[in-house]
């Protein structure tokens, strides 16, 4: 690890919170959730707070180790992390059909990798939606970098309450995003409003599979630590997103959760049992050395006090997705296509 990396790392922990604050913001983000004795109740009245706190702590982390585009991929032998991401993500922009000069909806879209990826690929205008103001000046900066500005945008709002027209989109995607929402059915509605007409939208999302047993006491645990190392209020079934798209009026043309035919498992990057150099940082023993340079830049107070919280509950995070991944009971891509109908009968 560079000594530029680790600077960047230790100056963007916090995003907009005052580095004197940042402890206090993950004791209070740590008490959302149920391993500290939080209700899934409170984390979806305070979906926001808890949501953005989150994001103000972890971006510099996800950037770091994963890249600009914070999301997992189905992954053919052979091909790297980084090809398959792109590829995933080539993979909506083709399942939605965009054509060059449409306008598209990025659903919570984080810096704005997948936005980026997909704008260039399709030669299409892309909106990203983010509620953390941090992730968008971020993202807007990356924009600049690469010369996608003039035809590529962040807007600040919630995907609960959209700020935009009736019908306004070519189409919408969204990379394991909407999990965060308190209410599926209420953010696919907005989506549906949204969205014009005949045009789709398609997304991963993060899912419990039917495998999932409530009653189970080691998969209620594995549960706990992936909603508490991402920023969840719940995780939803599969079966209950399909329910609440088509409450909100979508037709569905195909779904299916892709990690059930991915030739390499999708938690292999966080999994302690592989090495591989295009992936170090996510290794055993590149967590190891980022756990131990934050615990150092924060004990000579180059990174605020709290950091190393943070980086622990990531931690614990990839613990659960590995463990959700390997039992099976937990997806991060259960893929779907819907449809708004010509005409609205709703």
């Amino acid at each position: 690890m560079s000594k530029a990396g680790a600077l960047d790392l230790a100056s963007g922990v916090g995003g907009k919170i005052e580095k004197d604050e940042v402890l206090s913001a993950v004791e209070q983000y740590e008490k959302y959730h149920g391993c500290t004795g939080g209700e899934e109740e409170e984390r979806k009245a305070n979906y926001t707070d808890m949501v953005n706190k989150y994001y103000d702590l972890s971006t510099s982390f996800y950037e770091f180790g994963w890249g600009e585009s914070f999301h997992f991929a189905h992954r053919w032998k052979g091909e790297s992390l980084k090809e398959s991401i792109k590829r995933h993500e080539h993979f909506l922009a083709l399942q939605l059909g965009l054509k060059p000069g449409q306008k598209v909806l990025d659903v919570g879209c984080g810096i704005g990798g997948p936005l980026r990826e997909i704008a260039r690929f399709s030669s299409t205008s892309v909106t990203g939606l983010n509620n953390n103001e941090y992730q968008i000046t971020r993202g807007k900066e990356l924009n600049r970098i690469v010369g996608v500005d003039k035809t590529c945008d962040f807007v600040k709002a919630d995907f609960m309450k959209m700020p935009f027209p009736d019908n306004s989109f070519d189409a919408i995607y969204a990379i394991e995003a909407t999990c965060h929402a308190p209410d599926a059915y209420g953010c696919y509605k907005e989506i549906y409003r949204v969205l014009k007409p005949g045009q789709c939208f398609a997304a991963y999302e993060w899912c419990m599979t039917d495998s999932f047993d409530p009653q189970n006491k080691e998969h209620q645990r594995i549960k706990a630590e992936i909603e508490i190392g991402d920023g969840l209020p719940d995780i939803r079934f599969s079966r209950q997103c399909l329910d609440a798209l088509k409450q909100a009026g979508f037709e569905v043309i195909w779904e299916k959760d892709l990690a059930t035919e991915s030739p390499v498992t999708w938690y292999m990057p966080l999994d302690t049992n592989h090495f591989s150099l295009s992936t170090f940082r996510l290794t055993a023993v590149g967590r190891f050395c980022t756990r131990n340079l934050v615990k150092f830049l924060e004990y000579v107070g180059l990174a605020p006090k709290g950091s190393q919280r943070v980086q622990d509950f990531l931690e614990k995070a990839a613990e659960g997705l590995v463990e959700g991944g390997r039992k099976e009971i937990f997806t991060p891509m259960y893929f779907f296509l819907v449809r708004k109908p010509l005409s609205d009968g709703q």
